[in-house]
Order: structure tokens, then sequence, then C-alpha cells
């Protein structure tokens, strides 16, 4: 009985582990794209190329949502194809 209590503390922690993780990730990833975002739309992204701004700028707000729902690996995906379409706008330039 104390080995099989052993392991699930070990399980549970371990699964916190792995939450935190992404939790780091995700707001690295955000902040990135915040400044990616903000990057285009002074060089006239919304202007220059419209897709990859309105793209940018709806992928950032859905990793916004996620990360406030605790949904840390969407928002980190989601973050991070806000930050690639921001770079490809910059690209256009």
């Amino acid at each position: 009985m104390k080995k099989m209590s052993s392991v699930l503390v070990m399980l549970v922690l371990f699964s916190f582990l792995l939450s935190g993780c992404y939790y780091f990730a995700a707001q690295k990833e955000i902040k990135n794209a915040e400044k990616s975002v903000a990057q285009l739309k002074a060089a006239g992204g919304d202007r220059t190329a419209p897709y990859e701004y309105c793209s940018a700028e709806a992928f950032l707000a859905g990793a916004k949502k996620e990360f406030s729902e605790n949904d840390f690996k969407p928002a980190k995906e989601l973050a991070s194809r806000s930050r690639s379409a921001a770079e490809a706008g910059l690209g256009k330039k």
C-alpha cells in the first residue's frame, strides 16, 4: 500500500512539472509573438501585408484566450503561428 501511494505521489508531481514547463514556454512564445506583431504594426503591416497582419493578430488573440483558460500547449502553438505570420509580413517589406 505504501509503495502504491509513493508511485501516485510521483505521478502527480511529474504531471505538475510538465504543466509548469508548458506554462513558461507558452508565456515566452506569447511575449515573442506580441513583439513581432508590434513590429509589423509599426512598419505599416496593416496596409502592406494585411493578410499576415490579420492572421498574426487572430492567432495572438487565440493564444491569449487559451492561456487564460490554462490550455498552455495550444496557447504556445497559436503564439508560434502568430509570430510566424508577423515575421512573414515583415519579410514582405
